[in-house]
């Protein structure tokens, strides 16, 4: 284990949407933040071939520029970006108390402020050919990657809240959704059942996974096996939306920081602060409602003023 200790006015462990728009505000307020990627650098959108939907890109742009693009704006204003993961924390309780991060098992940190933006990870099916064609037409965002199958027949996988309000939302833009429900019944509340159920473009199949995904370079089509007879069958379609949940990037924190029933991070009323003063949260890590690249963004801006006040109000403290 490395005895250095590096110390610092405001650490940002992760990087994407949140991340970097968190350095950007940290950055021009003069608090010279210094941010740990962790090993997936730009988060979820890396895995996006297509953003349509964050303002001032009229012509789109794919997810990967974008993140590189952003990072290089954190910079452009002095934000050290470093390639590492935090292994390990240890919050300080009291106000104006210094936080202690491990990066890489090996390097250690002491920071005033910390903004935690680690984001949260698309549970998938683990099938090999649905990994091979993430980005060429395997998603977990309808709301993000559903324009783009407008008037074609996709398949979503699920059945709890979230796979049926993304199903009725592709029902309103696509031919046809094919929604494969592992077990005889929904999850979803009876209130988004209905709403499935009522959409005339929607097929439920019940008691249905999926064997496997076609096509060699873009889905071309779904092979589907029936729990209770074995039999299979393959679709035609060109979209597959995998809506079986998320999983928060958290395992770190657990027993540091407040997190609510499913490992979120619980952050103070419309504010990014969380129960461990000096500490904040933004993007997909505190956020399961919307999961959006501009949603995150706006709270990593969040999550800058607030660490930015806090300072502000602990200098004020120690002078006073």
């Amino acid at each position: 284990m490395s005895e250095t200790i590096e110390k610092m006015k405001c650490l940002i462990i992760g990087s994407g949407p949140a991340g970097y728009t968190a350095a950007i505000y940290a950055a021009r307020a003069d608090m010279h933040p210094i941010m740990f990627t962790g090993m997936e650098p730009g988060g979820q959108l890396t895995t996006t071939t297509e953003v349509d939907n964050f303002p001032g890109y009229p012509e789109g742009i794919d997810g990967p520029t974008m993140m590189v693009q952003l990072q290089q704006q954190a910079e452009r204003f002095g934000t050290d970006v470093r390639i590492g993961m935090a292994t390990a924390v240890q919050f300080s309780d009291e106000v104006g108390g210094i936080h202690k991060v491990t990066i890489d098992d090996t390097k250690h940190i002491e920071a005033e402020t910390v903004i935690i933006a680690t984001g949260a990870t698309a549970k998938y099916l683990g099938l090999p050919s649905e990994q091979k064609l993430r980005g060429g037409g395997v998603s977990a965002c309808a709301v993000c990657d559903g324009f783009f199958y407008k008037n074609q027949e996709v398949a979503i996988v699920g059945g709890g809240d979230t796979a049926a309000e993304e199903a009725t939302y592709l029902a309103n833009i696509c031919k046809k959704v094919t929604m494969l429900v592992r077990g005889d019944a929904m999850r979803a509340s009876k209130a988004m059942q209905h709403r499935v159920i009522s959409a005339p473009n929607i097929e439920l199949r019940y008691n249905s996974e999926v064997d496997e995904v076609l096509g060699e370079n873009v889905v071309e089509g779904l092979r589907i096996v029936n729990k209770v007879t074995g039999e299979k069958e393959e679709i035609e379609i060109t979209g597959l939306f995998i809506a079986i949940g998320h999983k928060p990037n958290t395992d770190i924190f657990k027993g540091q920081i407040d997190l609510d029933e499913m490992g979120y991070i619980k952050t103070i009323g419309k504010t990014t602060k969380t129960n461990i003063p000096g500490v904040f949260a933004s993007g997909d890590v505190q956020d399961k409602e919307y999961r959006q690249a501009v949603t995150a963004a706006g709270t990593g801006c969040m999550a800058a003023l607030d660490a930015e006040r806090y300072l502000s109000s602990v200098q004020k403290v120690i002078i006073a």
